[in-house]
């Protein structure tokens, strides 16, 4: 975030507090995302993307620290033109860029749900850019609040023993497979701490720790990678469609904001399935 558009929000949330509104109001009233578009995408032009991509939420969360989330990629008129990567933004987030998501050239990922804490009611934009350089942006409005300073599901200890835990799950997408597309899903253990709880005995705020870097292969293959931030929940569980390739091993790296590297790999079914 630019410090002028900072200025911007703290200004609006003072004037609101000012005249007895609350700073939820201002929140509310206070649309970042002209700011958003100058810090994230460089002022690009964005154009409707309801032809490019879905964006799936909540309208109300049940929990602001888990909410789900799911980005459909829909089949490219002229196939030069398919989607290379997807910026998801939750406009009223402390930090608003949740994750940006690059897809592999030859993986055909078609989807991609993950979840992620909402701070305030707020806009979520999801933008994909094309592989003609163009930007494409869908939006929805989640009603939830707190999901970022929202207590650990997981107490320390807990947490310190999952720490880098992965686990890998593939499922068929179609019924007889004879596409080769397959739907799976990875797990990490990590509590992603946002830097805005507060821990219950010392009452000191909990610094930020989270995964900001995720990369998947079939073999040597990309099929997805992420950068992360402080809106992805804890436990980062990513699901996704992709079409097989053959490989023979599918292979998963992480990294964490202290510097952790955490690897896994699988042996897998290299047939069409």
């Amino acid at each position: 975030m630019s410090g002028m558009h900072f200025r911007k929000v703290c200004v609006a949330i003072l004037l609101a507090i000012s005249t007895g509104q609350g700073s939820a109001s201002a929140t509310e009233s206070y649309d970042p995302w002209p700011g958003l578009v100058q810090d994230i995408f460089d002022n690009k032009p964005i154009s409707d993307g309801s032809a490019v991509i879905a964006l799936e939420m909540p309208a109300r969360a049940e929990d602001a620290a888990i909410v789900p989330v799911t980005l459909r990629i829909k089949p490219a008129s002229d196939p030069a033109h398919r989607v290379v990567a997807i910026t998801l933004v939750i406009d009223q987030n402390p930090a608003p860029m949740a994750a940006k998501f690059t897809l592999g050239p030859d993986a055909n990922v078609s989807e991609i749900a993950t979840r992620v804490r909402v701070n305030s009611y707020t806009d979520v934009h999801a933008v994909a850019e094309t592989s003609d350089g163009k930007l494409h942006m869908v939006k929805t409005y989640v009603k939830a609040s707190g999901g970022c300073s929202a207590p650990a599901a997981k107490n320390a200890e807990e947490a310190k023993g999952r720490l880098g835990q992965i686990r890998y799950r593939q499922f068929t997408k179609t019924e007889d497979g004879a596409t080769g597309i397959r739907d799976a899903q990875v797990m990490i253990g990590h509590p992603n701490n946002s830097g805005l709880q507060m821990d219950q005995l010392t009452h000191l705020y909990v610094p930020a720790f989270y995964v900001d870097r995720l990369q998947l292969w079939q073999d040597n293959s990309p099929v997805l990678s992420m950068e992360g931030g402080i809106s992805i929940s804890e436990d980062p569980n990513i699901r996704f469609t992709y079409t097989s390739n053959g490989a023979t091993t599918f292979r998963v790296e992480a990294k964490d904001t202290d510097g952790h590297v955490f690897k896994k790999e699988w042996k897998v079914d290299g047939t069409a399935m």
